[in-house]
């Protein structure tokens, strides 16, 4: 495979397109960025997708060129679509407006959408795929693993202190974790398209669970609340306050409740619940991604991050293997804390 340099800066001007912020993980949306390339390199058009129901990338760099499409090569993060779904499908709108080559990264792994490539093909349009693929799988990974898995991708967001607790004896836990953690938190939480926390955290501690900005502020698209567990809560918890969408998971059972949320076509949780919620998790082997601020602290007895996981030997713990460690840089006159992004060692054995 050749690719000239127009096209391989492209593909990297596309990447970053696809990584537009503000640009929400959807239910079902993947983010794809497209750029339409004249014959001497230059630049015709850009587009990327903005959410369900708006045009796709490709769409969107067609319908800016317009008739200056014709003749164009379209370079996609992802193998044009071929499906008829909220949009209609890209691969039959290319060779509509007179595309002569497509390049794109990565196959689409959608069964339902993918046959792009072929239509294109067959239609006479010259294709070539695997330019920069490693980044536009790294861009998708958490929406191919959900497709792959057939459930959502969980990660397990927790703060602790240096002893491994999450709040005081005395059930204080404002705030275990620094501000510079906590804008972090919410920059993560705005990744995910579902927030899930158990029925006794909405209890004890009422948390809003929205995803707000560096003043505070919501979001304007905010992911789904999902609240599990079977007992009943008052209509008045902060999160029913109709900020944002609110489900209720009346089940104990992580499995359940994952299909409930994948039904939903929702592809990343974000598990912000306590320590009983994340056991069942882990237990059941549902913890794809582990998230933990440490902070420097110590309180000696409270709360634990996580409750009993039936590990009696040291020989059995659960070791999950650290891939990024950042220090977050205390603000406000606070100590700083350290972000640990760790991968449950089930999860790299390939056990689901």
């Amino acid at each position: 495979m050749t690719f000239s340099p127009a096209e391989e800066a492209a593909m990297a001007r596309a990447l970053v397109l696809a990584a537009t912020p503000g640009v929400p993980m959807a239910p079902g949306v993947r983010r794809v960025g497209c750029v339409l390339l004249a014959d001497d390199g230059s630049t015709v058009a850009e587009g990327h997708h903005r959410g369900a129901g708006t045009p796709h990338a490709e769409v969107d760099a067609l319908t800016k060129a317009g008739a200056a499409a014709l003749g164009t090569t379209a370079v996609v993060t992802l193998e044009p679509c071929n499906h008829t779904g909220r949009t209609g499908p890209c691969a039959p709108a290319l060779v509509a407006a007179g595309v002569r080559r497509v390049v794109f990264a990565e196959a689409d792994p959608n069964p339902v959408a993918a046959g792009g490539a072929e239509t294109l093909r067959a239609a006479g349009v010259e294709v070539e795929s695997g330019l920069l693929a490693d980044e536009a799988r790294a861009l998708s990974r958490i929406w191919a693993l959900a497709l792959e898995l057939g459930r959502p991708f969980v990660t397990w967001k927790f703060a602790t202190t240096l002893d491994g607790r999450s709040a005081a004896a005395d059930g204080t836990s404002r705030w275990v974790s620094g501000r510079a953690a906590r804008l972090d938190t919410h920059r993560l939480r705005a990744l995910c398209d579902v927030m899930l926390i158990g029925t006794n955290t909405v209890a004890v501690d009422d948390p809003q669970l929205t995803v707000r900005d560096e003043d505070d502020q919501p979001l304007p698209v905010q992911p789904l609340r999902a609240v599990m567990g079977e007992r009943d809560l008052p209509s008045t918890k902060r999160v029913f306050d109709g900020q944002a969408d609110t489900v209720r998971l009346r089940t104990r059972d992580p499995r359940a409740a994952l299909a409930e949320l994948y039904a939903l076509d929702r592809q990343h949780v974000f598990l912000e619940g306590g320590p009983t919620l994340a056991a069942a998790f882990l237990r059941a082997g549902l913890v794809d991604e582990i998230v933990a601020y440490v902070a420097p602290m110590l309180l000696g007895a409270g709360q634990q991050s996580v409750a009993d996981l039936g590990i009696t030997t040291i020989a059995a713990a659960l070791r999950p293997v650290v891939t990024d460690v950042t220090l977050l840089a205390g603000l406000d006159g606070e100590q700083p804390n350290v972000r640990l992004t760790m991968t449950p060692a089930t999860i790299n054995e390939g056990v689901h």
